[in-house]
Protein backbone atom coordinates (compact mmCIF):
# COMPACT_ATOMS: atom_id res chain seq x y z
CA UNK A 1 0.00 0.00 0.00
CA UNK A 2 3.20 2.80 0.50
CA UNK A 3 4.42 2.07 -2.38
CA UNK A 4 1.09 2.47 -4.48
CA UNK A 5 0.80 5.36 -2.57
CA UNK A 6 3.91 6.81 -3.56
CA UNK A 7 4.21 5.47 -7.21
CA UNK A 8 0.34 7.18 -7.68
CA UNK A 9 1.32 10.72 -5.76
CA UNK A 10 4.44 10.55 -8.35
CA UNK A 11 2.46 9.43 -11.35
CA UNK A 12 0.14 12.25 -10.54
CA UNK A 13 2.65 14.82 -9.93
CA UNK A 14 4.42 13.87 -13.48
CA UNK A 15 1.52 13.71 -15.42
CA UNK A 16 -0.53 16.08 -14.12
CA UNK A 17 2.24 18.92 -14.48
CA UNK A 18 3.01 17.79 -18.11
CA UNK A 19 -0.85 18.36 -19.10
CA UNK A 20 -1.54 21.44 -16.69
CA UNK A 21 2.24 23.46 -17.34
CA UNK A 22 0.72 24.62 -20.44
CA UNK A 23 -2.60 25.92 -18.62
CA UNK A 24 -3.35 29.62 -17.53
CA UNK A 25 -3.64 30.33 -14.18
CA UNK A 26 -7.41 30.35 -12.74
CA UNK A 27 -8.39 32.30 -9.76
CA UNK A 28 -10.44 30.60 -6.78
CA UNK A 29 -8.15 27.67 -5.57
CA UNK A 30 -8.68 28.85 -2.42
CA UNK A 31 -5.23 29.11 -1.04
CA UNK A 32 -4.63 32.07 1.76
CA UNK A 33 -1.75 33.19 0.21
CA UNK A 34 -0.47 32.90 -3.94
CA UNK A 35 1.32 29.77 -4.58
CA UNK A 36 4.47 29.13 -6.16
CA UNK A 37 5.16 28.64 -9.97
CA UNK A 38 4.47 25.06 -11.07
CA UNK A 39 7.79 23.45 -11.97
CA UNK A 40 9.06 24.07 -15.65
CA UNK A 41 8.99 21.18 -18.01
CA UNK A 42 12.21 18.73 -18.16
CA UNK A 43 12.11 19.38 -14.08
CA UNK A 44 13.16 16.31 -12.23
CA UNK A 45 9.66 15.00 -10.66
CA UNK A 46 8.60 15.67 -6.67
CA UNK A 47 9.09 12.48 -4.81
CA UNK A 48 7.68 12.12 -1.16
CA UNK A 49 7.59 8.64 0.65
CA UNK A 50 4.59 7.62 1.95
CA UNK A 51 6.66 7.91 5.09
CA UNK A 52 7.10 11.25 5.02
CA UNK A 53 3.22 11.75 4.28
CA UNK A 54 1.64 9.86 6.77
CA UNK A 55 4.30 11.59 9.00
CA UNK A 56 3.05 15.09 8.03
CA UNK A 57 -0.34 14.36 8.15
CA UNK A 58 -0.41 12.78 11.80
CA UNK A 59 1.39 15.58 13.06
CA UNK A 60 -1.14 18.06 11.45
CA UNK A 61 -3.79 15.89 13.14
CA UNK A 62 -2.63 16.24 16.57
CA UNK A 63 -2.08 19.72 15.85
CA UNK A 64 -5.56 19.75 14.67
CA UNK A 65 -8.15 22.46 16.52
CA UNK A 66 -11.50 21.43 14.67
CA UNK A 67 -11.24 17.92 14.91
CA UNK A 68 -13.02 17.94 11.12
CA UNK A 69 -10.54 17.92 8.69
CA UNK A 70 -7.06 17.93 8.32
CA UNK A 71 -5.11 18.31 5.34
CA UNK A 72 -1.17 18.06 4.70
CA UNK A 73 0.26 19.50 1.29
CA UNK A 74 2.31 17.20 -0.91
CA UNK A 75 2.92 20.05 -3.87
CA UNK A 76 0.55 23.39 -4.40
CA UNK A 77 1.47 25.62 -7.07
CA UNK A 78 -0.52 28.18 -9.12
CA UNK A 79 -1.45 25.55 -11.33
CA UNK A 80 -2.23 22.64 -9.19
CA UNK A 81 -3.19 21.39 -5.57
CA UNK A 82 -2.47 17.92 -3.98
CA UNK A 83 -2.71 17.10 -0.28
CA UNK A 84 -3.63 14.42 1.95
CA UNK A 85 -6.83 14.46 3.54
CA UNK A 86 -8.11 13.14 6.97
CA UNK A 87 -11.80 13.85 7.66
CA UNK A 88 -13.76 12.27 10.92
CA UNK A 89 -17.12 14.17 10.58
CA UNK A 90 -19.16 15.08 7.24
CA UNK A 91 -18.42 18.67 5.80
CA UNK A 92 -20.58 21.10 3.92
CA UNK A 93 -21.24 21.08 0.20
CA UNK A 94 -18.57 22.59 -1.61
CA UNK A 95 -17.61 23.59 -5.52
CA UNK A 96 -14.71 25.02 -7.11
CA UNK A 97 -14.37 27.21 -9.91
CA UNK A 98 -11.29 26.91 -12.39
CA UNK A 99 -10.66 23.76 -10.96
CA UNK A 100 -10.90 19.75 -11.85
CA UNK A 101 -10.42 17.13 -8.31
CA UNK A 102 -9.31 13.81 -8.33
CA UNK A 103 -10.08 12.38 -4.69
CA UNK A 104 -7.96 9.00 -4.33
CA UNK A 105 -9.55 7.27 -1.13
CA UNK A 106 -6.61 5.75 0.85
CA UNK A 107 -8.64 4.61 3.72
CA UNK A 108 -11.89 4.72 5.37
CA UNK A 109 -14.82 5.18 3.62
CA UNK A 110 -17.61 7.86 3.35
CA UNK A 111 -20.80 8.37 1.22
CA UNK A 112 -20.15 11.21 -1.15
CA UNK A 113 -22.38 13.71 -3.39
CA UNK A 114 -21.51 15.28 -6.37
CA UNK A 115 -23.34 17.47 -9.08
CA UNK A 116 -26.79 18.77 -8.29
CA UNK A 117 -27.30 21.95 -7.35
CA UNK A 118 -25.77 23.48 -3.57
CA UNK A 119 -28.44 24.44 -0.61
CA UNK A 120 -27.24 27.30 1.15
CA UNK A 121 -28.56 27.17 5.04
CA UNK A 122 -30.00 30.59 6.25
CA UNK A 123 -28.08 32.97 7.92
CA UNK A 124 -27.21 31.88 11.82
CA UNK A 125 -28.01 28.29 10.99
CA UNK A 126 -25.62 25.66 12.31
CA UNK A 127 -26.98 23.06 9.41
CA UNK A 128 -24.20 22.21 6.68
CA UNK A 129 -24.74 23.47 2.94
CA UNK A 130 -26.13 20.34 1.62
CA UNK A 131 -26.17 18.99 -2.56
CA UNK A 132 -29.83 18.89 -4.10
CA UNK A 133 -29.94 16.57 -7.17
CA UNK A 134 -26.78 15.14 -6.88
CA UNK A 135 -25.84 11.38 -7.14
CA UNK A 136 -25.20 9.78 -3.60
CA UNK A 137 -22.17 7.34 -3.70
CA UNK A 138 -20.39 5.25 -0.82
CA UNK A 139 -16.81 4.91 -1.37
CA UNK A 140 -13.97 3.15 -0.08
CA UNK A 141 -9.94 2.20 -0.01
CA UNK A 142 -9.13 2.12 -3.47
CA UNK A 143 -12.09 4.61 -5.09
CA UNK A 144 -11.36 7.43 -7.02
CA UNK A 145 -13.67 10.46 -7.68
CA UNK A 146 -13.21 12.90 -10.25
CA UNK A 147 -15.39 15.67 -9.81
CA UNK A 148 -16.07 18.26 -12.85
CA UNK A 149 -14.84 21.93 -12.65
CA UNK A 150 -17.52 23.82 -10.74
CA UNK A 151 -19.44 20.39 -9.79
CA UNK A 152 -20.80 20.81 -6.02
CA UNK A 153 -19.30 18.04 -4.18
CA UNK A 154 -20.29 17.14 -0.47
CA UNK A 155 -18.98 14.49 2.15
CA UNK A 156 -22.17 14.44 3.96
CA UNK A 157 -21.64 11.20 6.03
CA UNK A 158 -18.21 9.77 7.38
CA UNK A 159 -18.06 6.18 8.84
CA UNK A 160 -15.52 6.57 11.62
CA UNK A 161 -13.08 8.30 9.18
CA UNK A 162 -11.50 8.36 5.43
CA UNK A 163 -8.35 9.76 4.31
CA UNK A 164 -7.86 10.46 0.44
CA UNK A 165 -5.36 12.24 -1.76
CA UNK A 166 -7.07 15.40 -3.17
CA UNK A 167 -5.58 16.32 -6.27
CA UNK A 168 -6.98 19.53 -7.48
CA UNK A 169 -5.83 21.29 -11.24
CA UNK A 170 -6.25 24.29 -13.48
CA UNK A 171 -9.25 23.03 -16.22
CA UNK A 172 -8.64 22.92 -19.46
CA UNK A 173 -10.89 26.36 -20.90
CA UNK A 174 -13.36 24.81 -23.43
Amino acid sequence: MRAQLSILAASLLIAGSAVIAQQPAAAGRGAAQPAPPAPAPGSPATVKTNVELMDVLKKNMSAATNGEMTDSPVSNTDQYRINLVHRVKAAGAIAHAGNTELHYIISGSATVVTGGTIVRPPAGSTTLASIQNGETRHVTKGDVIIVPEGSAHWYKDVEGEVTYLEVRWVAPKK
